[in-house]
């Protein structure tokens, strides 16, 4: 297999390199300021929406804003938010994190726009329940269904790998690491776990992760925050190492600018997934009366995800000063760096923090990928042998080598990427005007408010 993964590899690297990472990022910025900086001028609301329990009870959907925001959470709050951190800082040095800000930032448009376009073209399935994401606004929105089709062949085959086998291979060896449990039991537990909430679908998913993301998001937060609390006279320094490298550039394995900047927005995109296409599925199923009311809700993904979560993995680890080291590897960089001042507790605490990311993202993949077989095969047979095939691999994943995995998926969330970006570029009017529509009805809805207070 060592050929596959040589050739998955290459592949990988050219599919990955410059021209995608510029679309990327190009997307979100010629999003942010065609949206007029929407990011900021709209964030107070947004996060109102997102902690309002009430909010668009009687809409079409089958879950609520929060708990599409969390499925979406689910998938992205991974094994990227601590070893890709760590890789990005050990291939690029601590500018990365800088860079991996950037991308954050102008991520939050490109994901507003995702799920605009999401919602706006959802459709009902034969089950009454909303299925959307990019192969529907590729299809209805941009008339062209071969590129929906693409899509979805790149999204449920890429739940195998990103979503499915590699974090139930980082679940299992964090198991055996660090509690002593085989690889084949933390598989029989995951299979068994994944089947209770994924054969349940988007209810029982959603149901689940509200519950599950915000108490293992809450777990590292505070975690990050008593390191820099009891450590505060090292924080300023950091700050002032990854601004310095951002723009001089220095790895652990030797870099440059052009290395900080490559490897912090890549890594700050394949953590949060703006443009990939996979969280506006979630957002799809939300309820909400407009699709601007959920596009703000799903911005917030990217900013709890790589400006909050990221961002503590990637301070503390600039804070120890592990990630000059070159002797160590970046699977082990972040628990050297809670370890540095948290004693034998820090390897604990990332080990479980990566042990919830990586569980929870299995959850929300899981989702993904149904969502694209179904696009493909409306036939609900069909889908639920997805789901029972899917739910099986988790032990495969587990319990196997899975390095030309990692490969195989690095590839098709590259391609998953491309038609979504070219959907967001063609439907980016679309976007605009669902926009101004939105604006309006909010200014309508203060109005209101106002009146009834008078």
């Amino acid at each position: 297999m060592d050929w596959l993964e040589g050739i998955l590899d290459k592949l990988g690297g050219i599919i990955w390199g410059p021209p995608l990472l510029i679309l990327l990022v190009g997307t979100g910025i010629y999003l942010t300021f065609r949206l007029g900086l929407i990011q900021l001028r709209l964030l107070p609301y947004a996060l109102k929406l997102v902690f309002t329990k009430n909010q668009d009870k009687k809409s079409e959907g089958d879950i609520s804003h929060f708990q599409a925001l969390m499925t979406a959470m689910a998938a992205t709050v991974g094994v990227g938010n601590i070893v890709g951190v760590a890789t990005a800082v050990v291939l690029g040095g601590p500018g990365a994190i800088f860079w991996m800000w950037m991308a954050g930032f102008f991520g939050m448009a490109t994901k507003y726009g995702e799920a605009i376009l999401a919602v706006k073209y959802r459709v009902k399935d034969s089950n009454g329940q909303m299925a959307g994401g990019p192969m529907y606004y590729l299809e209805h929105g941009l008339k062209q269904k071969w590129l929906g089709v693409l899509f979805a062949i790149f999204g449920a085959l890429a739940a195998f790998g990103i979503g499915n086998g590699t974090q139930a291979k980082a679940v299992a060896d964090v198991m055996s690491q660090t509690f002593s449990v085989p690889h084949w039991i933390t598989g029989v537990a995951l299979v068994l776990l994944a089947g209770a909430v994924l054969l349940g679908g988007i209810k029982s998913i959603g149901k689940v992760t509200s519950f599950f993301v915000p108490i293992m998001a809450l777990f590292y937060i505070i975690a990050g925050a008593i390191v820099m609390i009891l450590n505060i006279n090292l924080v300023p320094e950091a700050f002032a190492t990854i601004f310095k490298f951002a723009f001089t550039g220095e790895a652990a394995l030797g870099g440059a600018v052009g290395a900080a900047i490559r490897f912090g927005v890549a890594r700050g995109l394949f953590s949060n997934e703006a443009g990939l296409g996979s969280a506006p599925i979630a957002a799809a199923a939300a309820k909400t009366d407009m699709p601007g009311r959920q596009a703000l809700v799903s911005m917030t993904q990217v900013l709890f995800d790589t400006l909050i979560i990221c961002s503590i993995t990637g301070v503390t680890i600039v804070m120890s000063g592990q990630w000059k080291d070159t002797g160590i590897e970046a699977g082990a960089l972040t628990a050297a760096a809670f370890g540095t001042f948290l004693g034998g507790a820090g390897p604990i605490i990332v080990s479980i923090g990566l042990l919830f990311f990586a569980t929870s993202t299995i959850f929300g993949w899981g989702y993904y990928g149904e969502k694209c077989f179904q696009y493909l095969f409306p036939n609900n047979t069909a889908v639920k042998a997805y789901r029972v095939v899917f739910v099986l691999f988790i032990f495969v994943g587990a319990t196997a080598k899975l390095s030309v995995v990692w490969a195989f998926a690095d590839v098709l969330n590259g391609l998953m990427a491309i038609p979504n970006l070219i959907g967001l570029l063609g439907l980016s009017g679309v976007i605009i005007l669902e926009t101004k529509r939105f604006q309006n009805k909010i200014k309508e809805e203060k109005e209101e408010a106002k009146a009834k207070k008078a």
